[in-house]
């Protein structure tokens, strides 16, 4: 039995995009509290490329018209930075110069608390953090307005510590102990840190849950920002006779559930975008001619490779999934797994009036081949009108008038001490 649940959709949405919406805009004569608030530093966990977390820190960088970027390692090539990061001076830490650091640096976990307490930003008017682990606990004066974006909390610290350990083979020996020690150790230090911030921001309500359930703190849901065309030319309407997954190929993306799925569908092509550490072992999974990877591609390339597929395939239970956002801006129908970020993107078949996705249940090979049956059945019922105007939602200017009121929030709460 299929564990995707459909109710009769309503008629598809009809009128063609041409501008950008968004619930949030700015009213007449408002200024921004950036010009008031004065120096800004902006701390970040890491920079190994530039995906979804350096996404978010670019557009940080251009509401704040900061220059001053604080990150443990920055790995961005001078091309991204001239881009997206222009006239803006990374700090980084002592770590990032070691030897072949690109390579290792995740291993070096245990170190980064101690790392992120070595940066003075006291020097800065206030202090704005993008964080998925670390970036929250960077050390600032008791005056001194904290707003902090948590992406995650530290996610192979709690709730994924096991599956993080299994992928490992990180068992109960000498080395596994001592990794569940270091962790315990990082989770002690997380708490401590987790009321640092005067405001603390979720980038999803899934993230937002869980920032309760483990620091007792509630945040408010700011979905981050996803370049949307307004004269609508990354907009795609007409569709190809393929499906396709896009993601940095790690574990937790579960892009091999998706791959297997389509192993045992060879009537139905997959296109992989992206890269990353299980490349290689993605690859040998791939048993049929109808899979195909194409690795990292160029903007252009992968806004047609994504635009012009029937859906996103995506199995992983993601913070956010800008991945996702961005495939329905390109009028691309979502089939994803029903839990995390995916939540708050896709309007699922049979629980909204203008569907613009179908979400399954379950991380399994069957659920997926089940779910893309489902599509099939109904996939006249998913307009790529609906899909873009459902992306509209998370634009960068809803993004900058919501981060623009949690730094008012911020500097009343420092001014009210």
């Amino acid at each position: 039995m299929s564990d995707v649940a459909v109710e009769p959709p309503a008629a598809a949405v009809t009128a063609r995009p041409l501008t950008t919406q968004g619930p949030a805009t700015l009213s007449a004569g408002h200024s921004s509290p950036f010009t008031s608030v004065g120096s800004i530093a902006l701390v970040h966990d890491w920079c190994p490329s530039f995906r979804g977390g350096e996404r978010v820190l670019a557009e940080l960088c251009k509401i704040t018209g900061s220059t001053d970027v604080y990150t443990l390692f920055d790995f961005l090539t001078a091309d991204v930075k001239e881009d997206f990061f222009p006239g803006v001076s990374f700090h980084t830490s002592a770590a990032d110069r070691l030897p072949l650091i690109e390579k290792y640096y995740r291993s070096l976990f245990f170190l980064c608390p101690f790392l992120i307490e070595q940066f003075d930003v006291t020097q800065h008017d206030a202090v704005i953090s993008s964080s998925a682990a670390f970036a929250r606990g960077v050390l600032t004066r008791p005056d001194q307005p904290h707003l902090c974006y948590v992406h995650s909390p530290v996610r192979y610290a709690w709730d994924e510590q096991f599956s993080y350990l299994s992928e490992g083979r990180l068992g109960y020996g000498p080395k596994g102990l001592l990794f569940r020690h270091m962790l315990h150790n990082l989770r002690i230090w997380d708490t401590r840190t987790a009321h640092g911030p005067d405001v603390m921001l979720a980038n999803s309500c899934y993230v937002r849950d869980r920032i309760r359930r483990i620091y007792g703190r509630d945040a408010e849901v700011v979905h981050p920002p996803v370049p949307i065309d307004p004269s609508g030319s990354e907009y795609i309407a007409t569709k190809d006779d393929y499906y396709v997954t896009a993601s940095f190929l790690a574990p937790y993306k579960r892009t091999d559930l998706v791959i297997r799925a389509f192993n045992e569908m060879p009537t139905r092509r997959l296109v992989v975008v992206g890269d990353g550490q299980q490349a290689r072992s993605l690859r040998s999974l791939a048993t049929g001619s109808n899979i195909e990877f194409t690795s990292y591609l160029p903007r252009p390339d992968y806004v047609s490779t994504v635009g012009h597929a029937r859906a996103l395939v995506f199995a992983g239970c993601e913070d956010f999934g800008i991945a996702m956002a961005e495939a329905q801006a390109y009028g691309t129908p979502v089939i994803a797994f029903g839990r995390g970020g995916a939540r708050d993107i896709v309007r699922p078949l049979g629980s909204s009036t203008e569907p613009t996705g179908l979400l399954f249940r379950q991380q399994t090979v069957e659920s997926i081949k089940d779910a893309i049956g489902c599509f099939e059945v109904n996939e006249s019922d998913i307009s790529p009108d609906a899909c873009w105007l459902n992306a509209t939602r998370f634009s960068p200017e809803r993004f900058r008038v919501q981060i623009e009121q949690a730094m008012e929030r911020a500097v009343a709460m420092r001014n009210s001490v």
